[in-house]
């Protein structure tokens, strides 16, 4: 009999794919009793594909053994009730760090040279009857980012490659890095006219950019979030876009995405993108071929490839 998994959510064509062609699927999200389904397949399921899994979900699982979760941030998922239930995790680190450092210069330089408001001045016949105007360059400035891990580590390459100036803020000094390091976040923000926001998320990390970190930013300082909405006091940041006492944000991600704070769409001095930090068919693909992969280690008893429990 096949192994039988549980699917917490929608997943990638290829990744949903290669999961039947190995494993007897039972996907939760598109079930039309969630908890009947749970109660019926309990003691079969032994492994999870997916995130949004709590503690509650784990108890009702008595056979669970892995979870392998579509993402490089797992913190949709109670790993510390995972390890007390001896039940490994797993994400997907690595093969998305190209795409998430891209996205991150991308939205710097479209937010510095203003290129989706350039495009709808054009779109709208306004070039022959005005100028468009001048705004600003990365060359010369100084990027902070908040959270010097693998992605962290590609956007300061690429920022380099920009001539920007790097430091960094974390938990602590990477002394083979050769970027400055702070120890206080809002030293560095008073330090930076570009700060980058690529920490994981979750409770440690919460609100970590407050109303005291974005007023020591200022007014000539720039935002750029591609981690988690909550990782920023959300409602100051608008308020302070609004009023001037940021310069500008380029936001990925939202503290209730989908929803996005409605104040920000009338706002010239924002870059908005849907979450797609990762969403290349070269990344996704790689994810989702990761996800598979390590379930498939931990059924051939063999080392996981990226477990973070």
């Amino acid at each position: 009999m096949p192994i039988e998994i549980l699917q917490t959510g929608p997943l990638l064509a290829s990744c949903e794919a290669s999961l039947a062609e190995r494993y007897q699927v039972h996907k939760l999200h598109e079930a039309a009793d969630p908890k009947a389904l749970l109660a019926q397949l309990a003691p079969s399921l032994r492994a999870i594909a997916g995130g949004n899994v709590s503690a509650a979900l784990m108890d009702k699982l008595p056979k669970l053994e892995i979870i392998a979760n579509f993402g490089v941030g797992y913190d949709t998922i109670d790993s510390a009730a995972a390890k007390s239930r001896n039940i490994r995790v797993t994400n997907t680190p690595n093969v998305l760090n190209d795409a998430m450092a891209e996205i991150t210069i991308g939205l710097m330089i479209a937010l510095a040279r203003r290129l989706p408001q350039g495009d709808q001045y054009v779109r709208a016949g306004k070039w022959p009857k005005e100028s468009f105007g001048l705004f600003s360059e990365l060359t010369g400035k100084t990027v902070g980012i908040l959270g010097l891990g693998r992605i962290g580590k590609e956007i300061g390459l690429r920022a380099q490659a920009m001539k920007m100036r790097v430091v960094y803020y974390g938990r602590n000094r990477q002394e083979k890095e050769p970027y400055v390091y702070y120890d206080n976040l809002t030293d560095m923000a008073r330090d930076c006219d570009w700060l980058v926001v690529i920490a994981p998320g979750g409770k440690g990390t919460d609100g970590i950019v407050s109303r005291e970190v974005l007023e020591a930013l200022g007014p000539q300082g720039y935002l750029v979030n591609v981690a988690r909405g909550t990782l920023i006091d959300e409602k100051a940041m608008v308020e302070m876009l609004a009023n001037g006492q940021l310069a500008g944000a380029a936001l990925d991600v939202f503290e209730d995405e989908p929803s996005v704070p409605e104040q920000l769409f009338g706002l010239e001095n924002v870059v908005l993108s849907p979450h797609q930090g990762s969403a290349t068919h070269q990344t996704r693909n790689a994810m989702g071929a990761l996800v598979v992969a390590n379930l498939d280690a931990h059924f051939a008893g063999e080392p996981l490839l990226s477990a973070v429990v």
